[in-house]
């Protein structure tokens, strides 16, 4: 029995570090989206676009490795909690890749060269890396006062969409100009919601309460 469990245990310790390195290749190209965005050329543009089937195919084997584990070792309690999370983070973390892809997307179409908005963009931006970074320092540390700041912290993100949304595309009198601006703005905005989610589910994987349920009391 202990070597079974010990067994299980490695296979487990396998899916959270498959999740981890997901994340932080999330990271990476998170941090140069912006930089995409402005590349005098769109060749950056077609490889990110190209290179996200690498983040799909991450997900896939995520899901699975947790399906395998699910079905053959039959977890309960703090073990499931675990590898069902690892399967949503994994999703949330696929969805950033998605989003990553959008912003790429945008750079084939058309090239962004409003300077205001392009700091707003780059504030976006590593608001979110910020965030990323400390999900994983959270979830290391079992932090959950992280977690919480972490997740007030994506209503800065919010902040800044709304300010490009309703005041910056106002700037601009192309109207396809403007709808790729608004079209950037809600995928990095949606990146915020999604790391947002992530440090929920850690929050429940340390706890075993929905973070909803934390937020009402």
């Amino acid at each position: 029995m202990t070597v079974y469990r010990e067994k299980f245990h490695e296979e487990l310790n396998s899916l959270i570090s498959e999740c981890i390195i997901l994340g932080k290749e999330c990271h990476v190209r998170l941090a140069n989206t912006v930089e995409i965005l402005v590349a005098e050329n769109i060749d950056e543009a077609r490889k990110v676009v190209r290179k996200d089937a690498e983040i799909n195919k991450m997900e896939a084997d995520i899901n699975a490795h947790a399906i395998n584990l699910i079905t053959t070792q039959a977890p309960v309690a703090t073990d499931l909690r675990m590898i069902i999370s690892c399967i949503k983070i994994a999703d949330n973390l696929e969805r950033i890749g998605d989003n990553i892809s959008n912003v790429a997307e945008v750079r084939k179409r058309i090239k962004i060269t409003n300077e205001r908005t392009l700091l707003r963009f780059k504030t976006m931006e590593r608001l979110a890396s910020l965030m990323l970074e400390d999900v994983y320092t959270a979830f290391k540390e079992e932090d959950m006062d992280l977690l919480d700041e972490i997740i007030l912290r994506d209503q800065d993100i919010d902040a800044v969409f709304v300010q490009i949304t309703t005041s910056d595309i106002f700037e601009e009198s192309d109207a396809f100009l403007t709808g790729q601006i608004q079209l950037t703005a809600k995928y990095l905005e949606r990146i915020g919601d999604h790391i947002k989610s992530i440090a929920e589910h850690i929050y429940y994987i340390h706890t075993g309460n929905p973070y909803e349920k934390h937020k009402s009391e």
